[in-house]
């Protein structure tokens, strides 16, 4: 057996990126990605990793994290081919970086609780923001390519920290409300007008859910998930009766979303 298959470390992982990336008998696809090509298959890998969570699948997790570990390793490789830094580095960054984020761990510094645990932590991220950049301001450095939903709780969670944010849910339920309102108000004055309350709306609401310690995303996937399958329960019943969805009566479908909400736990 030759090395490449004796080696069972994240070496041999390295080795085969190697290959792949070889410019005379590397494999064609891998040799012409770069940075901007790769990103959007980072994203998707990660998201197939929270899928097998979701959907409880974990023993397909090893793979999916075998996917999403090729994609560092392939930045890190298209990143030594350039001198700027390889995946040793990248390794030690992360390490350096938990080491300074657990003093607690590490340094001997006391935390009361997870919630204390947590503080220190923004607290430590906040300083790494300031030494970086002498400018940065509260909210910089979120990515913009973060769902719209996970930033926005970001964005809240970040102003939150310097005591921007309503001390209970009460008034968060009341903005819901106002920004509700409007909505409403704001039709007939123009599509421009109403895109923005629908996003005041939205965000109030993902608000709402940080005030209720509820992951906005996580909650907007299960209810994708609900209706993906309350829907397809009305398609197979209707399909049962030799029906199309399209043929279907309102009330025909009505009653078997009802009957899938009841199947489904309600809600």
């Amino acid at each position: 057996m030759n090395g490449l298959i004796e080696m069972t470390t994240i070496g041999r992982l390295l080795e085969i990126m190697d290959r792949l990336r070889d410019p005379e008998c590397g494999c064609p696809w891998d040799r012409q990605q770069t940075f901007a090509s790769i990103a959007p298959h980072t994203l998707e890998e990660a998201y197939e990793v929270a899928d097998v969570i979701e959907s409880g699948r974990y023993d397909a997790l090893p793979g999916e994290l075998g996917d999403l570990l090729f994609q560092i390793v392939f930045y890190a490789r298209m990143a030594k081919e350039r001198g700027w830094f390889s995946f040793d580095s990248v390794v030690e960054a992360i390490c350096e970086k938990l080491v300074a984020r657990h003093p607690h761990v590490f340094a001997g510094a006391a935390v009361d609780d997870a919630g204390e645990q947590s503080r220190q932590w923004e607290a430590i991220k906040a300083r790494e923001r300031r030494a970086g950049n002498a400018g940065a301001g509260t909210l910089d450095g979120i990515a913009l390519s973060l769902p719209a939903v996970t930033r926005a709780a970001k964005l809240q969670r970040r102003a939150a920290q310097v005591g921007f944010d309503w001390p209970a849910p009460g008034p968060v339920f009341d903005k819901v409300l106002e920004e509700l309102r409007e909505v409403r108000d704001s039709l007939g004055q123009g599509r421009e007008r109403t895109v923005a309350e629908i996003g005041d709306l939205l965000f109030a609401c993902v608000n709402l859910a940080r005030h209720l310690e509820v992951d906005p995303e996580q909650a907007l996937r299960g209810a994708n998930g609900r209706f993906e399958r309350r829907f397809a329960h009305i398609e197979r019943n209707l399909a049962n009766q030799g029906k199309a969805i399209a043929e279907a009566t309102a009330s025909e479908m009505e009653a078997l979303w009802e009957e899938a909400k009841r199947a489904d736990g309600g809600g």
